[in-house]
């Protein structure tokens, strides 16, 4: 059908007076918003809404913009769109109304695909192939068929028919019966396997990169075990380069040789400067870092923490050992001093643990053995011989299992992502113990953008400690509610039971939730609400405290920093605005 136009709707142009400044106002009727960005982005006329145009060129663009129109529909499979216009002038600039019918939409009525019986059977080319028969009954959408097609070509690269080609790719359109038949047709060739694997310019013995490897020679080939290559190395840290390259060009029967080329990163890391958190205070922290004191690519960690309520001393040394699992042994110590509104302690805690890739997480089982002293209750600058404080000495041995695993879309700021990190240790009796306990904990976070820039974050954490002797455990050991990462509006560690002296010496059991919503206003800056309740009880005597606030949020150079104002909600005991700042990644 053929497109018309109401040229009576056109006043004689010779009649309107010329103008040197103006612009063009497009509206679009008829049709639905997708189909009408369509036609806007389609019609020359919108390229003129900040531009100057002349009477004579918007003669010009309004008669060609039904052609326009229907050639902007025919990719979304209307076929017989026709437009009609109106147009007016308003002042120094031109009105015009395009009033669209798109008309009966081309459907696809039958799709043949003819793929290799061998590589059909391959999971990611399957559900490839999927997209494409999904076209059918759908109208003729040109991206969507565009987007399937190159879908089953990018799955047999991906999964080794590196010589696939389409060699059929046919569209037959039946406008009377509005109805579109496709055709495509691929000759796959061979499924290639993994050759050899070259590491070039690495500072380590042969074989210790193998460790990184998530495939071995022989197996078929996948972009997807390449780009997990990529990111174990990246992620492994003893390389500022990694580029892991498939020499195609010489491959073999059928095999590929993977080339990964490498730079060797900087060896040894000093960090260091002032720091500050509402939890710690104010605060420096120094470190050394040997990235490998070997070429078995062991490890070595030292830091240093001086602040206001926490002073620590720690090292780690790490011993990377041969597999696909990533698995490492791990020793350290850290001498804690930690001075919070509640409690004291000065404890040494020595680590022996195994960490390892484990169906997906990682997972940590050792053992570690903690002593020290302790005192419990605190208020404000109290003295230590405060009436209802409690205190103790106590050595503690016990095995310690971790299970963790996170997942985001991007390191730096997640707009989808989540993580869970379960925890369980125990004494073995009281075999070089104080006394009995065991303790499980759980601490997830999940994050979700909606309505474009924002974020809606949710966390919580539980917990549960089971002991013979609950004065002998050391305040890092016991639960405790309040502070940056619990419920904002109190001070850290500054709720949970208290004894008969109203003195908080922490719990047996933890609930915290938390709920938050961000939006950013820039790529960079945004302001977030929050609503975190819990509290660290004893029993079944839980009464959550309430804490509500706003945050300013910046994407910084060296990370994401969390300024918030909250309040305690509902608490008569509790009053006042308390700041809390947070610098470190979302995950």
């Amino acid at each position: 059908m053929r497109l018309t136009r109401r040229h009576g709707l056109l006043l004689p142009w010779f009649m309107l007076p010329a103008l040197a400044h103006a612009n063009v106002v497009l509206t679009v009727d008829g049709v639905d918003d997708s189909l009408k960005g369509a036609i806007v982005s389609g019609v020359e006329l919108s390229q003129y809404a900040a531009r100057d145009v002349t009477a004579a060129q918007v003669r010009r663009l309004y008669e060609k913009a039904p052609d326009e129109v229907q050639a902007a529909l025919r990719p979304y499979g209307y076929y017989e769109a026709t437009a009609t216009g109106d147009m007016q002038q308003v002042g120094n600039d031109w009105h015009v109304t395009l009033h669209v019918v798109p008309g009966v939409p081309v459907t696809v009525k039958s799709v043949n695909v003819d793929i290799d019986g061998d590589a059909a059977k391959v999971p990611a080319v399957r559900f490839a192939l999927r997209g494409v028969n999904g076209l059918k009954g759908k109208p003729m959408n040109d991206g969507q068929y565009d987007a399937a097609r190159d879908g089953v070509s990018g799955a047999l690269t991906a999964t080794g028919f590196l010589d696939a080609k389409l060699v059929t790719r046919r569209v037959e359109v039946n406008r009377a019966e509005h109805s579109a038949s496709v055709q495509l047709k691929w000759e796959t060739g061979q499924r290639y396997r993994y050759g050899q694997i070259h590491f070039k310019n690495s500072q380590f013995r042969d074989g210790f990169l193998d460790r990184y490897v998530p495939f071995k020679s022989g197996d078929y080939f996948s972009q997807g075990q390449l780009l997990q290559l990529q990111q174990a190395l990246n992620g492994a840290d003893y390389f500022a380069v990694v580029n892991v390259i498939p020499d195609t060009d010489n491959a073999k029967e059928g095999h590929i040789d993977i080339d990964v080329e490498l730079a060797p990163a900087k060896r040894t890391i000093y960090t260091g400067g002032p720091f500050f958190g509402t939890d710690t205070g104010a605060g420096l922290r120094g470190g050394i870092e040997k990235r490998w004191i070997n070429d078995r690519g062991h490890k070595w960690k030292n830091e240093l923490v001086l602040a206001q309520r926490l002073k620590t001393l720690s090292t780690l040394y790490q011993i990377p050992m041969p597999g696909p699992n990533q698995r490492s042994f791990n020793f350290g110590a850290n001498f804690r001093d930690a001075n919070t509104v509640t409690s004291k302690s000065r404890t040494l805690q020595l680590v022996a643990n195994e960490t390892r890739l484990w169906h997906g997480w990682q997972r940590t089982i050792g053992v570690n053995a903690l002593s020290g002293t302790f005192t419990v209750g605190k208020r404000g600058g109290e003295g230590d011989d405060a009436e209802g404080l409690e205190r103790g000495r106590s050595t503690l041995l016990y095995p310690e299992v971790t299970l963790s695993r996170k997942k985001g879309d991007n390191p730096t700021f997640v707009r989808s992502g989540w993580s869970l990190t379960l925890t369980a240790r125990s004494t073995a009796g009281t075999l070089l113990s104080d006394a009995r306990f065991s303790q499980v904990i759980g601490d997830v976070k999940w994050i979700q953008s909606f309505w474009g820039r924002n974020r809606l974050i949710l966390r919580g954490s539980a917990g549960k400690i089971w002991t013979d002797d609950f004065s002998a455990l050391p305040p890092q050991l016991r639960f405790f509610a309040g502070g940056d990462r619990s419920v904002r509006g109190y001070d850290f560690e500054s709720i949970g039971p208290r004894n008969q002296f109203n003195r908080v010496i922490g719990g047996e059991g933890l609930l915290v939730g938390s709920s938050e919503v961000e939006h950013y206003f820039t790529k960079n800056w945004g302001m977030a609400a929050f609503v975190d309740a819990g509290n660290a009880f004893t029993g079944t005597d839980y009464s959550p405290r309430v804490g509500a606030g706003l945050g300013i949020r910046w994407l910084s150079p060296v990370g994401m920093i969390r300024a918030d104002l909250a309040v305690p909600v509902g608490d008569k005991n509790e009053h006042g605005i308390h700041l809390h700042v947070v610098i470190g990644p979302d995950l």
